[in-house]
């Protein structure tokens, strides 16, 4: 998408999953609020894309690609994301790829706490039962063994847990186009949200789709 527009990309899901893997790999204890804030405001990380135009992530100069999107790293992610320290260590380096021509940033709070002036807010949603589908085959994919129930189950809690915690919690902001994409292909999602950014930004680049 970020590409298609010609814009810059900021996933900061990744960025709290990158901590709670430092802090796994640095042995902090799964409790180390201030240990994780620490990591988080001198994380050596460097993002960008392989030969194939697939993300690519390196923390302190090794590919983590594969251990970013496991379970237990998610897991972590989502109990670190609730700490305020780690956030606030976070924000500015999240703001600060809001660069011309533009951005498009996913994560939980984009709209409501990181970019609340953002030009558009969309959340995007999808049945529980369709997400762990679409996360099973994915793991799979990567040649991970996993469980669809157990998935399941670990999606409810994540979801329960960011939407009920304290410090910016999952939420559709009064401002943000819901786009419900339980029944929709990657494609019509992507160009779904496409086409919301060129109606709301004309001046958008308009190349390939493919």
């Amino acid at each position: 998408m970020a590409r298609v527009l010609g814009w810059n990309l900021l996933d900061s899901g990744a960025l709290y999953r990158l901590v709670a893997l430092a802090g796994m790999r640095a042995g902090l204890a799964p409790d180390d609020v201030a240990g994780h804030a620490r990591l988080a405001a001198s994380l050596d990380v460097q993002f960008g894309m392989d030969d194939r135009g697939d993300e690519q992530v390196r923390l302190a100069g090794a590919d983590v690609m594969r251990d970013l999107r496991a379970e237990t790293t998610g897991e972590a992610a989502s109990r670190v994301a609730a700490w305020q320290p780690v956030r606030s260590a976070l924000l500015g380096r999240q703001r600060a790829f809001a660069e011309p021509p533009g951005l498009v940033a996913d994560g939980r709070d984009m709209g409501s706490i990181v970019f609340r002036d953002a030009g558009l807010k969309i959340f995007l949603t999808a049945t529980p039962e369709e997400r762990a589908r679409r996360r099973y085959n994915q793991l799979k994919e990567k040649g991970l063994s996993v469980s669809l129930a157990a998935l399941s189950a670990e999606i409810a809690e994540r979801d329960r847990r960011d939407t009920t915690r304290a410090v910016a919690p999952l939420v559709a902001v009064p401002d943000a186009v819901i786009v419900d994409s339980t029944a929709l292909s990657i494609e019509e999602v992507v160009g779904r949200v496409i086409a919301l950014a060129r109606q709301r930004f004309p001046g958008a680049a308009r190349g390939s789709e493919a």
